[in-house]
């Protein structure tokens, strides 16, 4: 188990299965770890091996059949529904392999959605998105839609909504998943900076091992069991 001085993430004996027709299939089994505040996680594994399950559990969008999972001392597993909810808007930025933009909205509007569940007046959101934009280098794109930028661009977008409303952690599922190498490298570069110089906490799932190599610590997961560190 990795010990530091501030865990902002703990997970205690988690257990997750699923059911296919009569049959039940573990997913998770008893899982226990933590992750630093300020740590950059990979976890990989093999296709069906539990690491987007996990992911999707610590961030709030799954839950476990047991075990409990406490993400900066709020232990989310018992959290309902709804406060889990308004958690998760405040606490954990997302991002997808396909980047999830709506297509309809600018890239302004895009990452200005999260900021709309907040108190925040209009010249507050417009303040937040154009920092937002302006940490991935896209304030002269802000107004352009996601059909006219490159799939590089509109992952940096999705990078930008999910950073906008400065959440304590940062997860991401197969980031580079659907770019060119180039792409790939330069959305990596951004997410070790928002980690070396912002201090986000980010643990990403990844097939790829040069994505892998980015993070501090990777973390493998094989049928349900979560191997030991690798630095």
């Amino acid at each position: 188990m990795t010990t530091c001085p501030d865990n902002i993430v703990e997970v205690r004996d988690l257990v997750k299965t699923y059911r296919r027709g009569a049959q039940v299939v573990p997913v998770l089994e008893n899982i226990t770890f933590d992750i630093c505040e300020g740590e950059f996680l990979a976890l990989m594994g093999p296709s069906g091996s539990g690491k987007s399950t996990l992911l999707n559990i610590i961030a709030g969008i799954d839950k476990a059949d047991s075990g409990t999972v406490a993400i900066g001392g709020v232990d989310i597993s018992s959290l309902s529904e709804t406060d889990l909810a308004s958690w998760r808007s405040l606490n954990v930025g997302f991002i997808f392999q396909f980047y999830n933009l709506i297509p309809v909205l600018t890239a302004f509007e895009n990452v200005e959605m999260p900021l709309l569940l907040t108190g925040l007046s209009r010249a507050e959101r417009r303040e937040h998105v154009e920092i937002a934009l302006g940490v991935v280098n896209l304030t002269d794109r802000m107004d352009h839609y996601p059909s006219q930028l490159s799939g590089g661009q509109q992952q940096r977008v999705a990078i930008a909504r999910a950073v906008v409303t400065d959440p304590r952690i940062l997860v991401a599922d197969e980031p580079t998943g659907d770019l060119d190498r180039v792409s790939a490298q330069d959305v990596l570069g951004l997410m070790e900076r928002l980690n070396h110089e912002f201090g986000k906490t980010i643990i990403m799932v990844t097939h790829d091992p040069r994505a892998a190599e980015r993070a501090h610590l990777v973390r493998h997961l094989e049928k349900g069991v979560l191997n030991d560190v690798r630095s």
